[in-house]
Order: structure tokens, then sequence, then C-alpha cells
């Protein structure tokens, strides 16, 4: 695809989580999809389904990757824009059948108040191959370097709950 027919592309709606433990730790996964010399470490996110309202998208999504389920969490904010990432070029023909390019998220912090024990990511569809918390000032070093200002601008507006 030209970088022309990939501008014309829309964005895929999506949420994203940022769980937090009672240290002000942030969950973070290793995809699983990608190479191991290649660390792609991120926080849960995921499309959002046709009428889906996002805070729904959120909880799903996190149940489906993490196994954390909605009695072991509380919602503490939601951002207030929604954050839009473009792919790197070569990707987008590879992902969502070439239709996006990239996502646009809405973004919400979300307390853990269960037990690292709790934390499941062996899904019945898993994207993580490992997972870890990690403290808030580490994470954007730690992300794939195309979603940086996506998490700069989450930590930014969440940084009050942390």
């Amino acid at each position: 695809m030209s970088p022309e027919e990939i501008a014309k592309l829309p964005y895929r709606p999506c949420v994203g989580v940022m769980l937090v433990n009672g240290r002000g730790e942030v969950f973070v996964g290793q995809r699983r999809d990608s190479p191991v010399s290649t660390p792609a470490w991120q926080m849960p996110q995921g499309g959002i389904d046709k009428g889906e309202e996002p805070r729904d998208a959120a909880l799903r999504e996190l149940r489906e990757e993490t196994g954390v389920t909605p009695d072991l969490v509380s919602v503490v904010a939601e951002s207030a824009q929604w954050l839009p990432y473009e792919l790197p070029h070569d990707l987008v023909p590879k992902l969502w059948k070439g239709r996006f390019r990239g996502q646009k998220q809405k973004w919400f912090m979300m307390r853990f108040e269960g037990r690292d024990d709790q934390i499941d990511i062996e899904t019945e569809e898993p994207e993580f191959a490992e997972w870890r918390w990690l403290a808030a000032d580490a994470l954007v070093e730690n992300i794939v370097p195309f979603k940086r200002h996506v998490y700069e601008a989450v930590l930014a507006e969440f940084d009050a709950q942390l």
C-alpha cells in the first residue's frame, strides 16, 4: 500500500486499560506475536464491538487478555479524548485486513483490587507471553515506539490518580 492509500484509511475504534496495583505499578504484557528479540510490551487494549460502549469494551478486553474480571477492579478514570496512533506503514496491510491506518483509543484507568495469582494470561485466545508490574515512570521507554506518544498522553492524564 502506498502512503497516500494508507492516509485515506480510517482509524479502528479501540479501548485501552491502564491497570494499576496498590503500589501504583502498571500491568504490562509482552505480546505473544512479537519476536523475542523485539520487546513489545503494552497495556491491555482491543477493538470495540458493534453497539458496545467503550467502558464495557474495556472490561471485556481486560478479562479476555488478563483473566481479570470486573469484580476485581474499580474504574478510576476515563480519558477525555480519543487518542490516535498510526501503524508503521509495513504493518498496515498485515493487520485488520488492511482496513485501518491505526487505532483511536479511549483509555480507562482501573485499580486492581485482587491478588497477582488472579491474573491469568493463559486465556482462550492468549495475547501475552508474559506479564509484569512496571513502575509508571518506566512505562513509556518499554513500549513499542509508534505507541509511545499515546502512553505519554495516558500517563499525563491519569497521573493524579496514580
